[in-house]
């Protein structure tokens, strides 16, 4: 009876094949995902809390949403992260104006300058306030890890409100990526408990 075996050259392409098939689909499947977690984000329509909360960076685009969802719910505070970062500078502005500062304003200056660090800052002002409701407003690819991270250190019930930045697509497949690695890191290393 005759046994028939493989080349090795054969079974290398196979192979090959089939890495090149499952890297394929792996791929497909990260990209469907983060288009849902980071870009076609759905969330209900905001309601009025004890304060609105801007996430630092990214100012010009996450400053005026906070601004005018306070504004058209009437939200006693305003609450934006104060960073001295080129990214956030319109908030740091209006931070800086002392004396133009308006009413319900609170400028939350960080220890540190990322979303972990305003995560901790954050919880201790609600904690200090008594709030029980608030609105953090920031990017929309930046709404799953920053809803996590503030979860895990407040007890309070956090609305999440998305900003849209003006990104091509290769602004927004870096996001995905960056993105994807923080959701990973606070699910792997939560903050706060």
């Amino acid at each position: 009876m005759a046994h028939w075996t493989v080349p090795d050259s054969v079974a290398f392409v196979l192979f090959a094949r089939r890495m090149f098939a499952a890297v394929w689909v792996a791929l497909v499947l990260w990209l469907i995902m983060a288009f849902q977690l980071f870009y076609n984000v759905q969330h209900p329509p905001p309601t009025r809390t004890d304060a609105v909360i801007m996430l630092g960076g990214a100012s010009t685009e996450r400053l005026p949403v906070a601004q005018r969802l306070q504004e058209s719910l009437d939200i006693p505070v305003l609450v934006v992260s104060h960073t001295d970062t080129p990214g956030n500078a319109t908030a740091d502005a209006l931070c800086h104006t002392n004396s133009l500062r308006p009413d319900g304003l609170l400028c939350l200056t960080l220890d540190e300058k990322d979303t972990r660090g305003e995560a901790r800052a954050l919880s201790d002002l609600v904690a200090a306030e008594g709030w029980t409701t608030i609105t953090v407003v920031t990017s929309r690819y930046h709404m799953a890890r920053a809803g996590l991270l503030i979860g895990q250190c407040t007890t309070a019930h956090v609305e999440l409100l998305g900003s849209t930045p003006d990104f091509n697509l290769k602004q927004w497949v870096d996001r995905f990526v960056v993105e994807t690695g923080g959701l990973l890191d606070v699910t792997l290393r939560p903050e706060c408990r």
